[in-house]
């Protein structure tokens, strides 16, 4: 998949495109929905198919104190933008300027003059243009006039729950995983390096990896059955966890970490720059206060004893699904 990060990065023959337009935050089932018709869609017409994306969120500029976390970092949407089959994503970079864009503008300058729009594919939600003034009808409404048509769809339920990047970062945010599982279409995930100076360590029962400070979303403060994977390409190493994502208050002053304990630990290299992913699985229990760090380890043997389970349960059932 190709990235333009800017307009003038796309060649003036780029096109025919068939075009999804969104924040794209947490690439969820959804999304990917919208974007497999806009791919057939595009194959049907012997199109391109690209995604048209905004950094940062627009909230982010126009009401910072109101700015969500994000489910997935910018580099890390990419990479699951790449996995739909996409031709290219355009990243637009939102400012305050940007946000002034007249709808029409917007559709004249970049969907028709720059990326030859022959359809656009958007959920029927949509706004656009300044102030969020323009909606789904009026970008039909110049579809018509410069030579695309639009493709509308209807917000997706899960379990009865809409699919949307909002919903998912409610249920992250509340410890959810099995909600924001089903809502994504996959476990939630960050990536991250080690935090520095701690590494590995062989803290109380098993060895330990701390996360460096991560700036967007994480689950409810808790411990979760997790999986870690370090370093990337055909040399990472998957290891299952336990993780504590909280203020550690048994320990006294409030320090907030996601300390992962890896229970089927082997050697690894590691550095500080090491590429770590974190995917949250299913939440144990809520971050307790014990009296003493022996209590602490006694209840951590207990928490990987029941991540032990899990696993084992994960692998019965694998094994069964796939004798069919």
């Amino acid at each position: 998949m190709q990235v333009f990060r800017a307009l003038d990065q796309v060649p003036a023959n780029y096109g025919p495109t068939v075009i999804a337009i969104g924040n794209f935050d947490g690439v969820h089932c959804g999304h990917r929905w919208i974007i497999e018709h806009a791919r057939n869609r595009a194959h049907e017409l012997g199109a391109k198919c690209i995604a048209v994306t905004l950094d940062p969120h627009p909230v982010r500029v126009l009401r910072p104190e109101l700015a969500p976390r994000l489910i997935t970092t910018m580099p890390e949407r990419l990479r699951l933008l790449s996995e739909t089959g996409l031709d290219a994503t355009v990243v637009l970079r939102f400012t305050e300027e940007f946000s002034h864009m007249p709808a029409e503008t917007f559709v004249r300058d970049v969907l028709h003059q720059c990326l030859h729009a022959v359809e656009v594919h958007e959920g029927d939600s949509f706004r656009f243009g300044y102030q969020a003034q323009a909606g789904i009808n009026e970008l039909i409404e110049l579809g018509r006039v410069y030579g695309f048509t639009v493709g509308a769809h209807h917000l997706r339920t899960v379990r009865g729950l809409p699919v949307s990047s909002s919903q998912i970062r409610q249920r992250i945010a509340a410890g959810d995983m099995t909600s924001a599982r089903a809502l994504l279409g996959r476990p939630f995930s960050i990536l991250s390096t080690p935090a520095r100076g701690r590494g590995i360590g062989t803290e109380r029962t098993v060895p330990t990896i701390n996360l460096a400070p991560y700036a967007e979303l994480l689950p409810a403060n808790g411990v979760y059955i997790t999986q870690m994977t370090i370093g990337d390409g055909p040399d990472a190493s998957t290891f299952n966890a336990v993780t504590n994502a909280g203020n550690r208050p048994t320990f006294g002053e409030p320090s907030f970490a996601v300390e992962s304990h890896l229970l089927d630990f082997h050697p690894v290299a590691l550095t500080e720059n090491t590429p770590l992913e974190l995917t949250f699985l299913k939440r144990i229990r809520a971050e307790m206060r014990f009296p003493s760090p022996e209590a602490l380890k006694a209840q951590i043997l207990q928490d990987v004893a029941y991540a032990m389970r899990y696993f084992h349960l994960m692998r019965r059932i694998a094994k069964r699904a796939s004798s069919f």
